[in-house]
């Protein structure tokens, strides 16, 4: 992809530069794995130990590897080209995994929560040493598939829904070890039910952001982390410019921006390197990497006369 600037057809190519990111491929692929491993020790033990709270557990760590999954196939599906009938491609498919991956855990929450609250009613033994053995080995698990993504959870919405279940579960297997050290001091067995609520309110609390974000993505809202008046100002203090109207700003997927802009330039026509200036600008400050630019070159009546140029950086982004 390059950067170019066109006027009435006309594309004379810039200087390009790659906006695909980085391949967590490998990454998924090792936390598929592990994760998946993990599920069936953690079932198996859970119910040898006759803990809800490890059977939750591992039903939450069964919906992050199907969640994995989805983020997974979101990544590959975004990396096709663009065709005809979808000019973006389908990197759209990465902000419907992320909403995707919020609902599956909001979901998971109902179920742990539903069977936590009956073990209340009827508590029953739970093998305290077991259940701190397979959670410690949880803590390892997730905390190391959390790391293959951290590098990556600031700049992309569907990469940090990952990163955030992977973290969480390492939390909440600490939990579960501290829940089963305490029922063998104490021999309080609503304490393994209490966890089971206690990861719950984790989860959910964790899960808000991405589902927030994840809705105002799919809706075309601003990505999080860009400011709109901040964009206007920007654009409003290039050469030339005297106001800046018609301002959109929205999520291409959850790691590319696109930005379409008219700006009125009463004194005349700009040239190329206004293009470039312009788009370089908006990349380094706000990581928007696909901005189309039209220039409005009068006013009267109240109203804005005569079109000039457009500015895009990606030709096939439309």
């Amino acid at each position: 992809m390059h950067d170019h600037a066109h006027d009435h057809g006309s594309h004379p190519d810039g200087h390009g530069h790659s906006h695909a990111p980085k391949d967590f491929g490998r990454a998924f692929a090792i936390g598929v794995a592990l994760n998946l491993g993990f599920v069936v020790v953690e079932a198996v033990f859970g119910i040898l130990a006759n803990s809800t709270a490890l059977l939750a557990d591992a039903g939450h760590n069964l919906s992050d590897v199907i969640g994995l999954l989805i983020a997974w196939g979101a990544t590959i599906l975004a990396r096709r080209p663009p065709t005809e009938r979808l000019t973006y491609g389908l990197r759209g498919t990465s902000i419907l995994a992320a909403l995707g991956n919020a609902l599956l855990l909001i979901f998971a929450c109902g179920a742990i929560a539903w069977e936590a609250v009956w073990r209340f009613a009827s508590p029953e033994p739970v093998a305290g040493t077991t259940v701190m053995i397979v959670a410690g080995i949880g803590i390892l698990i997730n905390g190391f598939t959390a790391w293959l993504f951290m590098s990556g959870q600031r700049s992309d919405l569907n990469i940090r829904g990952a990163y955030l279940h992977m973290v969480a579960d390492a939390g909440v297997s600490l939990g579960v070890v501290i829940a089963g050290a305490a029922i063998m001091l104490t021999g309080w067995l609503w304490l393994d039910p209490l966890t089971s609520l206690v990861i719950v309110a984790v989860i959910l609390w964790g899960t808000w952001g991405l589902l927030r974000d994840s809705i105002s993505l799919a809706l075309g809202g601003v990505p999080p982390h860009i400011e709109l008046s901040r964009v206007r100002a920007c654009l409003e203090g290039l050469p030339g410019v005297a106001r800046v109207h018609h301002l959109h700003v929205w999520a291409m997927g959850t790691n590319e921006v696109a930005l379409t802009a008219h700006l009125v330039m009463p004194d005349g026509h700009p040239g190329n390197d206004f293009f470039k200036s312009a788009e370089a600008e908006l990349h380094a400050r706000f990581g928007i990497a696909h901005p189309t630019l039209q220039i409005e070159l009068g006013e009267r009546d109240g109203g804005v006369s005569g079109i000039g140029v457009a500015s895009s950086n990606d030709r096939n982004a439309g």
